[in-house]
């Protein structure tokens, strides 16, 4: 039987997907944490083929989106369907590098609140930052300095998943808020643009925190392209 995983993003965890648990219970999906177990974005993408056994339709939102890629780069033949949320298959910039480095500094020090609780409001569309952001700085918070530091390095070294997409074959789902600051839409329109088979959303009005800022369209897209895979 197909197991659907939902990856949580950088320092996220069940909070990110606590709308779509319930929308999308005919799949009976699994929310992983192994962005939490491992160091590099290929160790956690060999941790949870290792867990998962059998077929396999991944669901990631940003660096989840970067797992999904490349478990789906590992082990082809069981993906069979690809959903990415807000993500990037680029590596960093030299300077999104750099200001990771500053903010590892800062992490490792201990001083998470100093550096993310100013820049919450990135994550969202002006519209949700009110209601959600302090969701989201409470997740940051929990998982902590030692993660936050660990996870940017792993997002730093990531390797650059355009080497393969063309390779992938399974159906693909591709989905950016139209004011994404953090994965802009360029980024999910070039992932699209090298999957021949990807279908590819715009959400408006929405950042980068798709499944928290406008669960409704995406419960709903997703679940019609859950329903519409070969052998669901």
């Amino acid at each position: 039987m197909t197991t659907l995983i939902l990856i949580p993003g950088l320092a996220g965890n069940e909070t990110m997907w606590r709308a779509q648990v319930e929308a999308l219970a005919p799949w009976r999906p699994r929310i992983t944490d192994v962005h939490t177990r491992a160091d590099t974005i290929p160790a956690m993408a060999e941790l949870l083929l290792h867990e998962t056994e059998g077929p396999l339709v991944l669901c990631g939102a940003s660096m989840g989106g970067m797992v999904a890629m490349e478990a789906a780069r590992q082990a082809p033949q069981r993906v069979e369907g690809l959903a990415l949320l807000g993500t990037d298959a680029r590596p960093d910039s030299p300077q999104m590098t750099a200001l990771r480095e500053a903010a590892i500094v800062l992490f490792a020090q201990g001083r998470v609140r100093e550096v993310i609780e100013p820049n919450v409001a990135m994550a969202f569309h002006p519209d949700h930052a009110p209601a959600l952001a302090q969701d989201y700085l409470d997740f940051v918070l929990a998982a902590g300095g030692e993660q936050l530091v660990r996870q940017n390095r792993a997002v730093i070294a990531r390797p650059d998943a355009r080497a393969h997409l063309p390779q992938v074959r399974c159906p693909v789902l591709v989905m950016c808020g139209e004011a994404d600051l953090l994965t802009p839409p360029e980024c999910s329109r070039e992932i699209a643009s090298l999957l021949p088979q990807a279908r590819l959303v715009m959400v408006p009005r929405c950042g980068h925190m798709l499944t928290m800022e406008k669960p409704d369209i995406v419960n709903e897209t997703l679940s019609h392209w859950l329903g519409h895979l070969p052998g669901a």
